[in-house]
């Protein structure tokens, strides 16, 4: 895919335990809720429509998988499972859109192996397809990504912003166009150094709704008020 004409979305999920607690709801209702939104967004047909090519979600960080309460770890594993088991279901239509699904993170070190095999199937399964990129992060923490590239590159005299691309987890991916964070405009932040290295011209959307709500209608306006700005890209 040409990357000159490539339009990169990614997204920081955030909000499905504040959801739930507004609610009065156990944390893991929020996450289920959560994934149901991501189930109808990330493959909308209409993402396609607004012209773009790349999707990353962040789907959990390394501390979401390794900090959180068993319980509600568990639940994350068992709703992974669950989610990718019925991406794999329709993997007809996943051909038929030309959907590559990718997993980069740290997932096969942290997630339980019905779900790592499951994953692994439908990344293996999509790999050849180029139309709509469809990448997740998984027990995913950018720093952690970045102290592996150093580590790959401690013997290199000289070392250039090509290389470090080379070496990064989403070293097949385009820069990101547009990062969009939920439940964040009261406290706009990022966390755990996500992409830094591919956001660092990336135009940054806030927005206080929660995940669980955050629907195809705000992608759109955030994406065309996106393409009205100019992208100075440092200049």
């Amino acid at each position: 895919m040409n990357q000159q004409n490539t339009l990169h979305i990614a997204i920081i999920p955030d909000g499905n335990r504040r959801w739930a607690k507004k609610k009065r709801l156990q944390p893991w209702v929020g996450h289920v809720k959560g994934a149901q939104n991501a189930k109808k967004l990330v493959l909308d047909k209409k993402l396609i429509e607004l012209g773009i090519t790349h999707f990353t979600f962040w789907g959990s960080s390394k501390d979401n998988v390794t900090r959180r309460p068993k319980k509600e770890i568990e639940a994350l594993f068992n709703l992974s499972e669950q989610y990718f088991g019925e991406m794999l279901n329709n993997l007809r239509e996943l051909l038929k859109k030309g959907v590559c699904v990718r997993a980069r993170g740290e997932w096969q070190k942290y997630y339980p192996k019905k779900a790592q095999e499951i994953i692994k199937r439908l990344v293996n399964l999509t790999k050849g397809n180029t139309k709509y990129s469809l990448t997740f992060l998984l027990a995913y923490d950018g720093r952690e990504e970045m102290v592996e590239v150093i580590e790959k590159m401690k013997d290199q005299k000289k070392i250039s912003v090509e290389d470090i691309k080379k070496y990064l987890w989403t070293n097949d991916l385009p820069p990101v166009d547009l990062l969009i964070r939920t439940g964040s405009a009261d406290d706009p932040h990022l966390s755990a150094g996500f992409m830094m290295w591919d956001t660092a011209y990336a135009g940054i959307y806030f927005t206080d709704t929660l995940w669980p709500d955050f629907g195809i209608k705000e992608l759109k306006q955030a994406v065309q008020k996106f393409s009205k700005t100019e992208r100075r890209f440092g200049k």
